[in-house]
């Protein structure tokens, strides 16, 4: 059985998160929403407050999901980032920095690789 688009970036943002965690990150939010649309991880990196896109699928198909990452979608990170910052203004005082991190999860349940790009995303 096939499973849904939904369903795969579900997925992808579970493994995603996961992957973070190992990592020493501390998660505040997954799939924040906003009036026109989610963030889909924020998150602790030391002192580094982190934005995270997540992208999964499989490169076989479709080509890489890093070209999924188009300049619209980095567009609207940096708004719904400023609408997070804006609202949480008392609880981000204290990080030193705001990074925009990418994890691509490229396979499928069965296979799958974790690319992580600490900074990928600007404008």
């Amino acid at each position: 059985m096939k499973q849904s688009t939904t369903g795969k970036g579900k997925w992808g943002e579970e493994v995603a998160r996961r992957y973070l965690e190992r990592k020493g990150y501390r998660i505040l939010f997954t799939n924040w929403r906003a009036e026109r649309g989610d963030i889909d991880i924020i998150a602790e990196d030391g002192n580094t407050l982190v934005f995270v896109e997540v992208k999964s699928g499989s490169s076989e198909k479709y080509g890489s999901p890093e070209l999924r990452i188009t300049p619209g979608k980095k567009r609207q990170l940096y708004k719904l980032a400023t609408v997070y910052l804006a609202e949480y203004t008392n609880q981000i005082k204290h990080y030193e920095s705001i990074r925009f991190d990418a994890v691509i999860v490229d396979g499928n349940r069965n296979q799958f690789q974790i690319r992580h790009y600490p900074g990928a995303i600007q404008l």
